[in-house]
């Protein structure tokens, strides 16, 4: 990694957080010098502008939850059941780091993603599309080795779970009160136990 990398690195690294907790837009160059300790003339020598770095932030930080919730439905978990029941887990396990640092940037930054901020509302979309595939596929697998009904539509119960989980994520963030997640989460394992789950005959 040259020099040049690390710099831009590290201005990402130090206003993850930042970003996240007070806005993409909200957020002002003023705030990234102060982050970070570098002058303006070195933050613009990395980035172009602000939203240059509002949208380096972003991948950073979707990049995280996303790689975290992949091992969830990785090869750790043997079999389909597993791997959605570990997703579920995940987020079971990991939302007071997830509202300490801002709660989840991909719902964050779509509040923030309108027709003033183009380029991150594409980036954006194309990490809920993201999200909704690698779930879809996990259960098109679970389709093909008879764990998963073959009749029921991968990719609606995949927009379904990050609908859920989003809304919970919402309603807990906002309220102060883990039980909405809480709600969203056992509504997710009584889909798969009573709707994606097929039993032997």
């Amino acid at each position: 990694m040259s020099k040049a990398e690390k710099t831009k690195q590290f201005i990402i690294e130090k206003t993850a957080s930042l970003f996240n907790t007070k806005g993409y837009t909200s957020t002002s160059l003023s705030d990234i010098t102060e982050a970070t300790g570098l002058t303006k003339g070195s933050i613009y020598g990395n980035f172009e502008n602000k939203d240059e770095v509002a949208l380096a932030v972003y991948k950073y930080n979707s990049s995280l939850l996303g790689k975290s919730m992949s091992r969830s439905l990785g090869d750790e978990f043997p079999t389909t059941i597993d791997k959605l029941n570990a997703f579920v887990n995940f987020y079971r396990k990991s939302w007071k780091m997830v509202f300490e640092t801002g709660g989840c940037p991909l719902m964050n930054a779509a509040t923030e993603a309108d027709d003033k901020f183009p380029t991150l509302k594409k980036q954006v979309t194309k990490s809920f599309e993201g999200w909704i595939k690698n779930i879809s596929e996990v259960i098109i697998q679970g389709q093909k080795n008879g764990e998963i009904h073959e009749n029921i539509n991968a990719d609606e119960f995949g927009s379904l779970f990050i609908m859920l989980v989003e809304g919970g994520i919402l309603l807990s963030k906002t309220t102060g009160d883990e039980k909405y997640l809480n709600l969203a989460l056992d509504r997710i394992l009584l889909i798969i136990d009573k709707e994606l789950k097929h039993l032997p005959s």
